[in-house]
């Protein structure tokens, strides 16, 4: 067995790891192999910039530093991490897309979070391009920024509604968000708070709830005389 020497004194560079990963993936991947190439997945995304983050399998079945630590022979390595891809994406803890690249076809593997749900939805959907990992997956049409459209229709920005929009961008998707602030700007209900209730109520009763999408008079005083009477800031 190799020896480990230990972590240097000082600062060391860390990679964050969710939660969920010790409370119930932890326990549950059962092979070897897919345990490592998880946690290889975490720190390849980690090292990363941008919205949107991937793990392209050519460049992992590429790295011989993390092969080595599966099989003494290159090729049973390869072979190994392509079965652990398919048990991660099985098990969901990867999602798994198929995009036509600039010499040929790759797969891209995304983190199962609603952004990564998101990302997967949209190239599927034909909205994102993918040009090589020097021209990232990106968007076909540039979208409006959800910072620019708070100022440009809600009010100006703080550092607390900064947050705020940022954690939102991670938990919805961005349609939902541009929709509910237009709803908040039809209903001259101008507040992150309002905004924030119709994404909860998206979120707990399904969007729409099966109603029509335009708002009505109904659903106006819903929200401004219902159950969120309280947080309406006009």
């Amino acid at each position: 067995m190799r020896g480990f020497s230990g972590f240097p004194p000082g600062k060391t560079l860390t990679v964050a790891l969710p939660n969920q990963f010790f409370t119930e993936l932890l326990q549950s991947i059962d092979d070897l192999i897919e345990l490592k190439l998880t946690l290889y997945c975490f720190w390849a995304l980690h090292q990363q910039d941008g919205e949107y983050r991937y793990v392209i399998r050519r460049e992992v079945l590429d790295d011989a530093l993390f092969l080595s630590g599966i099989d003494a022979d290159a090729g049973t390595a390869r072979e190994r991490a392509i079965d652990a891809f398919e048990r991660a994406t099985a098990r969901g803890t990867l999602l798994h897309v198929t995009v036509e690249g600039v010499a040929g076809p790759e797969d891209l593997y995304f983190l199962n979070t609603t952004r990564g749900r998101n990302a997967i939805r949209a190239i599927e959907q034909g909205h994102f391009t993918y040009g090589g990992r020097d021209c990232p997956v990106a968007l076909v049409v540039e979208r409006p920024n959800i910072f620019s459209l708070y100022e440009q229709n809600i009010g100006p920005l703080t550092p607390m509604i900064s947050g705020q929009l940022k954690q939102a961008e991670d938990e919805y998707p961005a349609e939902w968000i541009e929709e509910a602030i237009r709803l908040a700007v039809e209903r001259n209900a101008r507040s992150w708070r309002y905004i924030s209730a119709i994404l909860n109520r998206w979120q707990t009763e399904g969007k729409d709830g099966g109603q029509p999408t335009q708002p009505t008079e109904a659903d106006h005083y819903r929200y401004i005389r219902g159950e969120y009477s309280d947080i309406i800031d006009y």
